[in-house]
């Protein structure tokens, strides 16, 4: 590898090694500068470099090298400059193509030339050896020699790129643009084979989005952009599989769709939309999916007439016509009714998957069949008003199929509707989704469906019929056929019949005619049939003129076609193990660089966190000492400014000295002495003011007076005036009345007449609907009272079933409580006999430690030890325990000084005036007597009585207690 010290040299030697015929040199040149870490950094001479090396891939056909340099360049410039990555993968798709087309172009026969299954296979070993038994090579062979490898190099060409940008989301629409031109190279040349792996391959990467979200430059499906590019290639995917009649294909990119929109959760344009029910409705009319086909029609229909306002109506009628055909051609009756349990299950999870792709929200709880169904989907027609855009000869199909009972016509009566609707259709205008509607495609479905409406009809009226008159019936087909449908539908129970061809007679009736033992005579006569006639007459196998010359020619062939798969297989793993070796290395690496950089910025941010909240808190201060300063200037300038002007001298303040607080109180001073001498002001106005309101009152109150007699007058003139008035006009007014009733008086009689009439009427009415309410309330209160008896039972029941749970969960309550106590009864006296063991051992200890404390006096007294011990009125016991006490003290006089000094300790003098402890009357074996072994320490933790004080012996006691370590005795000495 030669080093070079600008990327520009290396530029410069590739291109003399081209020119010298060293492509490959100046290949191996240019890659090791673009894989080098030495040329990280983007310069503009990178795009020159990479537009040459991309050249010399091309023209060498080196798709590894490019795609290596692709990833490579891809590094350098993704965070600096993509465009030039968008043009630089631009410029190796359009060269590739340009190579193929002109390759194409030098082949005379494009179908031979391209006459080969996979384009990522090798050659194939028969290939091989009829190359070289052949010994001369014909036009074909020399054109595929020719063509084929740049076919091969530009779908890798698309396989490259699509690899290097399935991840980035800067170059949504150049991998868009690419997967769009891949589809067409699929579509132009009919490659199924390589279609059906760039859909995999789409496919796989955004699986491979999905499962890591933490990649960098990774793309945002939620975004519109993204959203609008990922739901245009699945679009485009759908369209070119159907094209290509690849229908599994078509079915996993609709497939592709729904999930896709399911996890976006948002919903595509309604012209996509409407492709892609035009598109399901192709993929289940293929599949003989009859009733997923017209559910796909009906929402194609309502789609295109919610959203397509520019549909005629001769277009919206050829659809409506198809919507209706679709669904009369699905068969009616249930394919599941004799279905197994696992069978059930298993087309319950189809149905809803297929459901969930046509655009219906099904309850999982429900049945399925029930939901949707032909019944139903006939009745939504119905409901939607399907009906009245179809034309007059579907209509009339529809309700002779339907609706109408003719189990002799019915067939005459069909045939000529269904030969009208052969010719319907045609193609539609550019504004509907669906280019062209052929009606005569759904004439044998319905002719099958005509021939079983007939057959259930004749079912219900004929119980015996001849197989040559019901021929006759059926025009459609001849009887064999009619016999298959009617095997058809025996078996899901959609007719019972059987067919007696001893007798010529077709028998209608019950399904258990049949036993067990004859159920499959005829699928066992027909395979023994099937035996016995390929024994006697065996099939010649042809075979060919180079398998006469080689016998063994198929088998070799064979196992090296084998052995080359194998190792194709087992080198594309181990390719497809490095690469991701590599990428989890390179993911691994990231996620360090990451991690550091991420703590890094997190101190840096801390940092500068810090460092703003201390500027904030000095600016608050500056912000608060700024505001006080200019708030007592503004006090003191507002108390000058008063002071001036009531020609007062102001007073005298030190500036710098006065406070903010001595200003606020010289402010308020001034205050109240304004308020004061204003209260002064006020009262001396509103006296004068009383004064003169006062007399001016006195001076208006005769005038006043004057004016309201003149009023007064003329007020009762005014009175008097309109009471003459009022009168004459209510006379005027009676003689009119007067007159009017002289004039009215001779149609008196017929008035009463029709009164009479009209009050009959009304009042028989009225009887009439009165009987009428007081039936209705009767029926109300009745159903009223039957639904309060109910609702009373209801909640009786309620009650006691109530009143049950809680007496059975008081008992339960009551139990549980009732062993509680049990427990805490068995405690307590547990703990009561715990208790008197430990009174009792308190006991005796104390009784040990009285005896230790006697002998101890003893020997500091100087008394002898075998003389009695002298005891103080307070040391006496009680008259009850003086025998155990004075016996206690005598075996603790006479006790040597070395036994027992295991338990023995030190008794200074200030606590030997204490009254010894009564001790007991006898001990733990029952007798009086006292125990001669040696007494345990009493224990200092666990009684509170046994504990010793442990503050220092008086001066005067030179008594110093010393233990030898491991010893059970006391020594002392001074």
């Amino acid at each position: 590898m030669a080093n070079f010290a600008k990327p520009e040299n290396a530029l410069k030697r590739a291109e003399e090694l081209i020119n010298v015929g060293q492509k490959q040199d100046a290949l191996q040149v240019l890659h090791d500068l673009i894989t080098s870490k030495r040329y990280r950094a983007w310069q503009k001479t990178h795009e020159k470099i990479m537009f040459k090396y991309i050249e010399l891939c091309v023209d060498m056909r080196r798709g590894r090298f490019a795609k290596d340099g692709l990833i490579q360049y891809r590094n350098i410039c993704q965070q600096v400059n993509v465009t030039s990555l968008e043009e630089v993968i631009k410029y190796f798709m359009d060269l590739s193509t340009k190579k193929a087309e002109l390759a194409r172009s030098q082949a005379q026969a494009l179908e031979e030339a391209l006459d080969v299954d996979d384009l990522e296979a090798d050659k194939r070993p028969e290939d091989l050896m009829l190359s070289y038994v052949s010994g001369e090579k014909g036009n074909d062979r020399s054109d595929r020699e020719l063509v084929t490898p740049w076919f091969k190099f530009l779908w890798e060409t698309y396989r490259t790129v699509l690899e290097v940008l399935r991840n980035n989301s800067k170059l949504m629409a150049l991998y868009a643009d690419t997967a769009h031109r891949a589809f067409q190279f699929c579509k132009q040349y009919k490659r199924t084979t390589e279609f059906r792996r760039l859909c995999e391959i789409i496919r796989n990467h955004l699986a491979n989005l999905n499962k890591y979200r933490d990649q960098r430059d990774r793309p945002d499906l939620t975004a519109p952009e993204s959203l609008h590019f990922y739901l245009d290639t699945r679009f485009e995917q759908l369209k070119v599989a159907t094209e290509l009649e690849l229908w599994q294909e078509a079915f996993r990119s609709v497939e592709d769709i729904y999930g896709f929109t399911s996890m976006v959760k948002k919903m595509p344009k309604s012209s996509l939309m409407a492709v892609y029910y035009a598109k399901l409705t192709e993929i289940f009319w293929i599949s003989s999916s009859h009733l997923y086909h017209a559910y796909a029609w009906f929402k194609l229909f309502l789609l295109q007439k919610s959203f397509n306002k520019n549909l005629n109506q001769k277009d919206l009628q050829l659809i409506a016509s198809s919507v209706l055909l679709a669904a009369l051609s699905a068969p009616p009756y249930d394919h599941l009714k004799t279905a197994s349990h696992f069978e059930l299950q298993h087309e319950k999870e189809r149905n809803l998957r297929m459901y969930n792709l046509i655009g219906f929200n099904i309850d999982t709880k429900l049945e399925t069949r029930e939901v949707l169904s032909r019944s139903s989907l006939l009745a939504d027609l119905v409901s939607k008003g399907v009906m009245t855009y179809v034309t007059q000869e579907v209509k009339d199909l529809y309700h002779l199929l339907e609706n109408e009972f003719l189990p002799l016509d019915l067939a005459s009566k069909v045939q000529p509707l269904l030969a009208k609707i052969a010719k319907l259709g045609g193609k539609l205008s550019t504004a509907s989704s669906v280019p062209e509607v052929q009606l005569s495609h759904y004439i044998p479905a319905l002719e099958k469906v005509a021939t079983l409406r007939l057959l259930q009809q004749v079912s219900r009226v004929y119980q015996t019929m001849k197989a040559e008159t019901l021929s006759k019936m059926v025009p459609f087909f001849d009887f064999s056929f009619v016999e298959r449908i009617c095997v058809d539908a025996v078996k899901h129970n959609f007719i019972a019949m059987k067919v007696d061809h001893m007798k010529g007679a077709v028998i209608f009736g019950d399904l258990g005619f049949e036993s067990d033992i004859l159920q499959d005579h005829l699928s066992v006569l027909a395979v023994n049939l099937t035996k016995s006639r390929s024994m006697i007459y065996p099939s010649q196998a042809k075979a060919s003129k180079l398998s006469d010359m080689l016998p063994s020619l198929a088998d070799i062939v064979d196992k090296e076609h084998k052995k080359l798969l194998a190792r194709k297989s087992i080198i594309e793993k181990r390719k497809e193990d490095q690469e991701r070796h590599l990428l989890e290395m390179e993911r691994e690496e990231e996620t360090k660089r990451l991690k550091l950089q991420k703590k890094t910025e997190e101190a840096e941010q801390k940092r500068l966190i810090s460092e703003i909240e201390e500027r904030k808190h000095q600016r608050i201060r500056r912000e608060i000492e700024e505001r006080e300063r200019e708030e007592a200037e503004a006090l003191l300038n507002d108390v000058g400014k008063r002071i001036k002007k009531k020609g007062k001298k102001p007073p005298i303040i030190e500036g710098e000295k006065m406070t903010k607080q001595s200003l606020m109180e010289l402010a308020m001073q001034e205050q109240v002495r304004e308020r004061q001498e204003m209260e002064k002001k006020m009262q001396k106005l509103t006296k004068t003011l009383d004064h003169f309101e006062r007399a001016k009152r006195e001076e208006a109150a005769p005038l006043i007076e004057a004016a309201f007699q003149n009023r007064l007058a003329e007020e009762r003139l005014l009175h008097e005036l309109e009471q003459q008035r009022e009168v004459k006009e209510s006379r005027e007014r009676h003689d009119e009345y007067v007159k009017q009733k002289y004039r009215l008086a001779r149609v008196m009689e017929h008035k009463m007449e029709f009164e009479e009439r009209v009050v009959n009427l009304r009042e028989a009415e009225y009887k009439r609907m009165r009987a009428e309410r007081e039936e209705r309330l009767n029926q109300v209160l009745k159903a009223r009272k039957e639904e309060r008896d109910m609702k009373r039972k209801m909640l009786y029941y309620l009650r006691t079933e109530e009143e049950r749970l809680t007496r059975l969960r008081e008992e339960e309550e009551a139990r549980v409580r009732q062993e509680a106590e049990k427990r805490k009864k068995e405690e307590a006296e547990r703990r009561a006999k715990l208790d008197e063991i430990a009174e009792r051992q308190r006991k005796r200890e104390q009784e040990l430690e009285e005896r230790e404390r006697l002998r101890k006096e003893a020997i500091l007294r100087g008394t002898p030890i075998d003389a009695p011990i002298k005891q103080l009125p307070s040391d006496l016991p009680g008259p009850g325990l003086a025998a155990p006490a004075a016996a206690a003290a005598a075996a603790a006089a006479a006790a040597p000084l070395e036994s027992g000094g295991g338990g023995s300790k030190y008794v200074p003098k200030f606590r030997r005036g204490g009254g010894a402890a009564p001790a007991p009357s006898g001990d733990r074996w029952g007798s009086g007597k006292q125990d001669d072994r040696a007494a345990p320490a009493p224990s200092a933790d666990r009684w509170g009585s046994g504990k010793q004080d442990e503050r220092p012996a008086p001066a005067g006691d030179k008594w110093r207690p010393s233990f030898g370590a491991g010893a059970r005795t006391s020594k002392f000495s001074r």
